[in-house]
């Protein structure tokens, strides 16, 4: 006995036969296959239109939900020195801004609008939830420094680690640091990079070479040396280096030669670095980072 759908495609055919009589082959054939896809569609069960559409891709043992990252919030613009003046000065403590610059081994107002112009730091009003330094508060947020710093520890053949004691500045006056060399990366600068950058700038070396797997990143809130009454989040990026060429057994002196910008504008700036090389070091004499 022949299946159902079968009977059904042979008495549609049949019936558009008669409609149209003595039809040519290549219409018969038309004919023919369009009954059998009719029937075909009668049999086929409906599309469920229950389920809701899905932003997650299904893989065969699991489902990953598409998500897009959190944004960072805005960093602050200012177009001149004196409109970041006018701008935090209410809301630091009464005394701070005053300090600026005038307090041995910090900076004035006008190295931090140019830390803001080029990129090096960018100052954020945070949720208080999102902060715990609990300084510089601006009604429902917190004022806050943040900056990219890549950390150098360079060692020496016995494995001292090389430190710099202090600096001079432009003005005379003496910052300590205690501290391996570093510096302030710029928007979007690979680590390998912003290191390259530090020893060529700070030690006047051209050949540096980071170890392998030797990379931290931490990251320190406190309130910034360099801006006293200013809370500053640091992001650290730290490797292991060696470079050659550095004096071996003493102390040494280099001169800075990338603050040419600080120079030009009259800001503060640093001239010469001083370095001694220190014994089983853990990290634990650093002070504030600036």
């Amino acid at each position: 006995m022949r299946p159902l759908p079968s009977l059904v495609t042979a008495g549609f055919t049949a019936a558009l036969l008669s409609a149209f009589p003595f039809p040519s082959p290549p219409n018969l054939l038309f004919f023919a296959a369009a009954a059998s896809f009719s029937v075909l569609c009668l049999f086929r069960p409906p599309l469920s239109t229950s389920a809701p559409v899905s932003r997650r891709h299904r893989g065969p043992y699991h489902a990953v939900t598409m998500r897009r990252a959190d944004s960072p919030p805005p960093s602050l613009s200012f177009s001149s020195p004196e409109s970041l003046n006018d701008w935090i000065r209410p809301r630091l403590p009464s005394d701070a801004l005053a300090s600026w610059g005038a307090s041995p081994g910090t900076k004035s107002l006008h190295n931090l609008w140019l830390e803001i112009f080029h990129g090096e730091a960018s100052l954020l009003l945070l949720p208080h939830s999102q902060d715990e330094t609990r300084g510089g508060e601006d009604g429902s947020s917190t004022l806050l420094r943040v900056v990219n710093v890549a950390a150098v520890r360079i060692r020496n053949s016995r494995g001292a680690v090389l430190v710099e004691s202090h600096q001079l500045l432009s003005d005379g006056t003496i910052r300590h640091r205690c501290r391996p060399l570093s510096e302030k990366m710029m928007p979007g600068e690979p680590v390998e990079e912003a290191v390259a950058r530090a020893v060529r700038e700070e030690l006047g070396k051209d050949v540096v070479k980071i170890v392998p797997g030797s990379y931290n990143m931490r990251v320190e809130e406190r309130t910034s040396a360099s801006y006293p009454g200013l809370p500053a989040r640091y992001v650290l990026h730290s490797v292991d280096a060696e470079v050659e060429g550095l004096p071996e057994e003493r102390e040494f002196s280099t001169e800075e030669n990338g603050e040419g910008t600080e120079a030009m504008e009259k800001a503060i700036f640093v001239r010469r670095h001083f370095w001694k090389w220190v014994d089983d070091y853990d990290g634990s004499i650093e002070r504030a980072w600036g």
